[in-house]
């Protein structure tokens, strides 16, 4: 009994490694084919990360938006 239990388990797990873990890890790409990279900074002022493309640069620092930059 406690084998079935074992090899049921096993199972399920290659079953769900086999379907769900590999769509987390693929690598997104844009139109062009070339793979896409994002770097997250963290506002100094609220903490709130934000993509460094969307952030707001000042001093050499990256904000969130105007509101945190003008509370800094």
């Amino acid at each position: 009994m406690i084998f079935k239990i074992i090899v049921f388990g096993v199972v399920a797990y290659l079953v769900y490694a086999f379907f769900f873990k590999k769509n987390r890890e693929k690598n997104v790409k844009d139109n062009n084919g070339e793979y896409l990279e994002d770097t997250m900074v963290e506002c100094p002022s609220c903490g709130t990360y934000i993509s460094k493309d969307e952030a707001v640069l000042s001093n050499g620092k990256y904000f969130c938006s105007q509101k945190c930059l003008t509370h800094k």
